[in-house]
C-alpha cells in the first residue's frame, strides 16, 4: 500500500480552516491532499495516519459492527467459564458478576465495570451503524449525525473489552492452581469481540466520515 504524506507544516494563514488537517498524535498541522483508494496520508512527524480511504469500506465496517454487537449481548448471557473446586462446579457468566454484588461501594464498581466493558462497546458500534448506514445507501445523514458520531469518538477511550481480556487472562493464571477452570463460551465470543474492535478501528477512516457528514461537501465524497 502506497503512502501519501500531507504537504507541509509550515503555517497557512491564508487557508481556510476547512482545508487543513490536525495530527492528533503530534498536533502538527497538514493542508490536506486527498490520496486516492489504497494510499495514505500519513503523518511526517509520528507516522500517524491520518486518511486512509477504502473502497467498500462502509459496507465493511458495518458488518463488522453488527457481528460485534451480536457477540456483545450473546457474551453477556453465555457462561464466560467454569470453575469445578472441592466438588462444587459454578458457571458464571459476564452479566452474572457484574450483578453478583448486592449492597455496599462494590456495587458501583460492578456496574462501572459492566459498563466499560459491554455498554460502551455496544453504544458505540450502534452510534456507528446509525451514521454509516443512511452514507453507504447513499442517502443525506441521519439527523444529529454529528454528535452522534462525535460521541462514539468521545467513548472510544472508554471502551476496554481488551483490558477486561487481559485482565481475566491475569486473573485465570493465578486461579488455575487452586482450581479446574473451563472456558465457556462467551470467552471466546470476547477474545473475537476484542479483535472485531481492532479491525473496525482499522478500517475507519474517520476524515472520510467527517468529510462526508460535512453539509458543504460534495455527495461524491459521501460514500466510504
Amino acid at each position: 500500500m502506497s503512502e501519501n504524506p500531507p504537504l507541509s507544516t509550515n503555517p497557512m494563514p491564508s487557508l481556510d480552516h476547512d482545508h487543513l488537517i490536525v495530527c492528533p498524535q503530534c498536533d502538527a498541522v497538514y493542508q490536506i491532499t486527498r490520496p486516492g483508494h489504497g494510499e495514505r496520508a500519513v503523518c511526517t512527524q509520528c507516522h500517524t495516519v491520518l486518511i486512509a480511504p477504502r473502497k467498500k469500506a462502509g459496507l465493511q465496517i458495518i458488518a463488522v459492527s453488527i457481528a460485534v454487537m451480536i457477540l456483545i449481548i450473546a457474551a453477556a448471557w453465555f457462561p464466560f467459564l467454569t470453575i469445578k473446586a472441592a466438588g462444587n462446579t459454578n458457571a458464571v457468566s459476564i452479566l452474572d458478576a457484574a450483578l453478583a454484588f448486592q449492597g455496599g461501594p462494590l456495587v458501583i464498581l460492578a456496574l462501572c465495570t459492566a459498563a466499560l466493558i459491554m455498554v460502551v462497546p455496544l453504544t458505540r458500534v450502534l452510534l456507528v451503524l446509525y451514521v454509516l448506514i443512511p452514507m453507504v445507501r447513499d442517502r443525506p445523514p441521519a439527523r444529529h449525525a454529528m454528535q452522534a458520531f462525535r460521541l462514539s469518538e468521545a467513548l472510544r477511550p472508554w471502551s476496554m473489552a481488551e483490558i477486561f481480556a487481559l485482565g481475566c487472562a491475569v486473573a485465570l493464571i493465578k486461579v488455575a492452581d487452586l482450581a479446574d477452570i473451563a472456558m465457556g463460551p462467551a470467552f471466546y465470543m470476547f477474545a473475537a469481540l476484542v479483535i472485531l474492535v481492532v479491525v473496525q478501528d482499522r478500517f475507519m477512516c474517520r476524515w472520510t466520515v467527517w468529510n462526508a457528514l460535512d453539509p458543504n461537501s460534495d455527495r461524491h465524497a459521501r460514500r466510504t
